[in-house]
């Protein structure tokens, strides 16, 4: 329409898309909105966390949150790409403080099995410990923490996942490293 090409002229259809999901129109202003920033935000987030996924998950809650609100934006005190960077560095702080967002630190040795000095059990848990450590990041988490004695419950606890995430992850994780053990020649019990 006219009216949209004046305001994309004059710069102010970013406000006029904010306004329109405001008043409960979230399709194509959110698209155009979306399109526009999104973008600016993910080298945003991929600056801020380090991480190519939490950064497409930062995108898509400020997207979530511009939509609950939109109708507390105020265009006097700034632009729309402000407005969304401040909702950027908020869910930025917010997926930084989760404990499933954190990279997983180096096992310690208290966690470890004691190794006896057979020279076929140190050889057969470092097979084990290399196998662990092929595994994806989220399927070691798991197993890390199963074996320092956490039940599943105490897992999803501490890592801030729901209790069925948990034991998906777990079941997973098992079957893969039962499958790098296999191709160690380490056949484990089912």
């Amino acid at each position: 329409s006219t009216e949209i090409y004046t305001l994309a002229l004059h710069g102010a259809l970013p406000i006029y898309l904010v306004g329109q999901i405001a008043a409960g129109d979230t399709g194509a202003p959110m698209a155009e909105l979306y399109r526009r920033y999104a973008g600016r935000l993910y080298r945003y987030g991929l600056q801020a966390l380090g991480d190519a996924g939490l950064a497409e998950e930062m995108v898509q809650e400020c997207f979530v949150r511009l939509w609950r609100t939109a109708g507390r934006f105020d265009p006097a005190r700034g632009s729309v790409a402000a407005y969304l960077i401040v909702i950027g560095r908020s869910v930025a702080q917010d997926v930084r403080k989760r404990p499933s967002s954190r990279p997983l630190g180096q096992l310690e040795e208290a966690l470890l099995p004691p190794q006896h000095d057979s020279v076929d059990q140190i050889l057969s848990g470092l097979m084990v410990r290399e196998a662990v450590d092929s595994l994806s990041p989220a399927h070691r988490q798991m197993i890390m923490l199963a074996e320092a004695g956490l039940t599943q419950s105490e897992i999803a606890a501490r890592v801030g996942l729901p209790l069925g995430t948990v034991k998906t992850r777990t079941f997973h994780a098992l079957r893969a490293l039962r499958g790098a053990l296999s191709k160690q020649g380490i056949h484990a019990a089912e």
